[in-house]
């Protein structure tokens, strides 16, 4: 068995049933969600969302109101201006130019206000079910430690390093995986290393207890 093989094989075991842990009915509740997560918790997310989206019901409802009333319900989360702002702006541009509809291309969705890489990849895999791999911070953090990924890697390079070495069919499931062995195990201070059977696969664990 090799690295990626003897990797995956445990996170099959340990987080079979990993998944998108943002809360969302509609698609462009889903792509709120994820512009409003980024340097924030899914479940500080949570919280902010299950106001927003009882107050404004529709597209129409947020392109009508106002970038500071939008922030008043989110300014408990980092950046809340500015994702008031884009959120605001996304919903007129899906009105007036995709019929109230997110996109699912990659050019499209980027084209959107507050929408990165990362952000058009989480829409594409959770709604789309379009095989893509997207780079938080979790799955940087644990490609690095397991070796999947060289320590000085671009969240781009880390992508394409990922998807090279993971069948296609495997990209969608793998990232749900990665979040949460990062998220719930494998965390960036105090990493349960007393459980983890990949010790001898990590940098991180050489670095900080066998050198």
């Amino acid at each position: 068995m090799n690295r990626v093989e003897e990797i995956f094989a445990f996170l099959d075991e340990k987080f079979f049933d990993a998944h998108c842990e943002l809360n969302y009915t509609k698609d462009y509740e889903l792509l709120f969600a994820v512009i409003l997560s980024a340097q924030a918790t899914d479940k500080s997310v949570n919280k902010v969302t299950e106001v927003l989206f009882s107050k404004y019901p529709s597209l129409e409802s947020f392109k009508d109101a106002s970038v500071e009333d939008i922030e008043k319900i989110i300014h408990s989360i980092g950046l809340s201006y500015s994702k008031a702002k884009n959120i605001k702006a996304c919903s007129t541009i899906l009105l007036e130019k995709h019929n109230g509809k997110v996109p699912s291309s990659r050019k499209e969705l980027m084209e959107l206000p507050g929408v990165g890489r990362k952000t058009c990849n989480v829409v594409r895999i959770e709604y789309f079910k379009i095989p893509e791999i997207p780079v938080d911070t979790h799955v940087e953090r644990v490609s690095k430690r397991l070796k999947l990924a060289k320590e000085n890697d671009s969240t781009l390079e880390v992508e394409l390093k990922l998807k090279r070495k993971l069948p296609r069919s495997r990209l969608i499931k793998a990232h749900h995986q990665l979040i949460f062995f990062g998220r719930y195990m494998c965390k960036s201070q105090n990493p349960d290393c007393k459980h983890c059977p990949l010790t001898h696969l990590c940098a991180h664990y050489k670095k900080s207890f066998l050198e």
